[in-house]
């Protein structure tokens, strides 16, 4: 009989409890699984999200899905890229066009960064689509997944945690003891309040509407393919934006109808009769008639969380930065919190790491939280400069304000200089390159290169990715091309789980120092050897060391280390190696066989087929019994 929570010798039911199957949850358990973790992830929920919810998916967190092996998959049931960025600013769908802007990377200004800094363009892919794939991945690979299972509340202490959950089919509360507790438990998290963790900010600060509906609107869009299209009306101007919004989910059949409303007058009116008459203005086509799916609000929310653990439970995603959907930080930054910490949770659990490492989560992606949720923000306030022409002494504002604004006067000439400075600014949200891939770690697992000093930014460093081999920055995507012939990105050949030393062919030291030290979690990649080709020469131009020199980039892709300088002794390049990996991974003692709270080669428990080899004859000791 299967038993997918059998106690293992140390008193363990599990190696890590993840709570929360959402972007952030549904990657943590994909990875730990992945890389040969026991891991239970449970949800209170029924199924994945009801909602599209989360949906413009960065280059970033592609790249996250490429290495899980997922792309492909999460790619088939998107809205590909060169259909999301012709975003249209208009009085309705059907009516007067004021401004269009190139968003997502989409546009001739911007197309090429975006090639040049990633293998994975941007998609559109709603939470409901996401989810699923990401739990198949979990569950394919061994991952224990529950629905319907709420979580309760937990204990820690030195060596592991016991979680207590209750079945909201029967009803039973049972406990499960794990050696870490991963809270991806959403913006609500139980986790983050039973944990103490400090936040900042505030909540609910302002108030949107949201109409599911479908429509097949593609006499209006198909010319003008994108996923959000900007409405500037009277009827739907109240709030920070100002403006209503059309948001393809599938298309051009599926919407989301959104404007704002004021708080301080109650809930809003969300009448089938309010909302479809919204909804025809909007569009600008008194005749149509929408099938409502469902009406729902939602409150925009300024806050972050200034620590991200303590002790064995560490949290991400939504339960520790919570902000608007503006910018399309959300599920991005929630995918890579979870991707951040998963390797270093795996690394702890098979004795690689000490608790440095884990201690290294929160340096990490706390500013990065603090950073996205400010963006978000900002974006929102950034519409300002939109709406200056509306003539608010007008009872139609935006109808009057037009008329000033295409008006062949110099007070005419004046508010389009200005509308279009507007326009500039909200690159700064939709073709925020740098925002999505300039992130820069500073923690004990990064070891800084004292050869140089500060970085510094020529260009504005939320537009345009600054790529760098940097420790702490994210190693840059090139080309190389494999034993086929085909190309294949910097990105692909590392990561996946572990941690790679990376030089060029004059570092054959490296190479031998690597293979002395023969660590299972290590693995070298020589640019310029048979596998890893640098012909078009790209990655000489951006490695930034020597050919002899060395970095050592760590499996969520982030350059850990680097020797900028040759290096042609193997045994000094072994003891420089050996000094990064223990200063990176907090190993107190050399190689791997150390294990926190139990033994390196006890027995692992997973639902993976394992290959087996069974005897083709009896065993001697067996030889003359006889098989009933």
């Amino acid at each position: 009989m299967f038993e997918p929570f059998h106690t293992d010798a140390d008193g363990f039911d599990t190696e890590v409890v993840v709570v929360g199957l959402g972007p952030a949850g549904g990657i943590a358990a994909t990875a730990l699984a992945t890389y040969g973790v026991r891991v239970h992830a449970a949800t209170v929920f029924p199924w994945v999200a009801n909602g599209p919810r989360a949906h413009i998916t960065n280059q970033r967190a592609v790249e996250v899905l490429r290495d899980l092996g997922i792309e492909d998959t999460a790619r088939q049931q998107a809205t590909p890229w060169d259909q999301m960025g012709d975003t249209l600013f208009t009085t309705s769908l059907a009516g007067e066009e004021i401004l269009r802007l190139q968003t997502w990377g989409t546009g001739d200004l911007r197309h090429g960064d975006y090639l040049k800094g990633s293998p994975c363009t941007m998609l559109d892919l709603p939470q409901p689509l996401m989810e699923p794939i990401l739990l198949n991945a979990a569950a394919s690979r061994g991952a224990v997944l529950s629905f319907n299972t709420e979580y309760l509340d937990h204990t820690q202490d030195a060596d592991g945690v016991t979680v207590t959950f209750r079945d909201g089919r029967t009803g039973e509360v049972f406990t499960q003891r794990a050696r870490y507790l991963l809270g991806f438990d959403g913006a609500r998290s139980r986790i983050v309040d039973q944990l103490g963790l400090p936040l900042e900010g505030e909540l609910a600060r302002a108030g949107t509407a949201y109409i599911r509906f479908r429509a097949n609107l593609t006499q209006y869009v198909e010319h003008r393919p994108s996923i959000l299209y900007w409405i500037f009306n009277s009827h739907a101007g109240f709030g920070e934006i100002g403006m209503g919004l059309l948001r393809a989910i599938r298309p051009w059949e599926e919407w989301i109808a959104g404007w704002g409303f004021d708080m301080a007058a109650g809930e809003p009116d969300l009448s089938d009769e309010k909302v479809i008459d919204q909804i025809r203005t909007l569009v600008g086509d008194p005749s149509l008639e929408p099938e409502v799916m469902t009406k729902s609000v939602w409150y925009v929310n300024q806050q972050y969380a200034k620590s991200y653990s303590k002790g064995r439970v560490l949290c991400g995603g939504d339960a520790v930065h919570r902000h608007p959907p503006s910018s399309g930080l959300g599920s991005n930054t929630s995918m890579q919190d979870a991707f951040n910490l998963a390797w270093k949770v795996a690394f702890a659990v098979k004795g690689y790491a000490g608790p440095g490492l884990l201690e290294s989560y929160s340096d990490e992606r706390v500013p990065v939280g603090k950073q996205i949720v400010a963006r978000a923000n900002q974006s929102r306030k950034d519409y300002a400069g939109l709406r200056e022409w509306f003539d608010h002494d007008s009872e139609d504002p935006v109808t009057a304000g037009l008329t000033q604004l295409k008006a062949p006067t110099p007070e005419g000439e004046a508010l389009r200089a200005r509308l279009y400075e507007a326009l500039e600014l909200k690159n700064t949200e939709f073709n925020a390159q740098g925002i999505e891939l300039n992130q820069r770690y500073t923690s004990s697992a990064v070891i800084p290169d004292d050869t140089v000093g500060e970085e510094e930014w020529p260009r504005h460093p939320e537009l345009y990715l600054q790529a760098t081999t940097r420790p702490g920055a994210k190693l840059p995507h090139v080309w190389l091309v494999d034993t086929n012939g085909r190309r294949t990105s910097t990105l692909d050949v590392t990561g996946k789980g572990q941690m790679t030393l990376l030089t060029g062919i004059a570092g054959a030291a490296w190479k031998d120092a690597a293979a002395k030290l023969e660590l299972p979690f290590l693995k070298t990649v020589v640019v310029g050897e048979p596998g890893a080709l640098d012909p078009y020469g790209y990655w000489q131009q951006i490695r930034e060391i020597p050919e002899a020199g060395a970095l050592l980039v760590r499996p969520d892709g982030y350059i850990g280390w680097r020797h900028n300088a040759e290096v042609w002794d193997i045994d000094e390049a072994t003891t420089l190696l050996e000094a990064a990996l223990d200063a990176v991974l907090d190993r107190p003692e050399h190689g791997p066989e150390r294990r926190p709270g139990g033994q390196q080669d006890h027995q692992q428990y997973s639902t993976r087929s394992v290959d087996i080899t069974v005897p083709s004859h009896a065993p001697e000791s067996a030889a003359g019994s006889t098989q009933s």
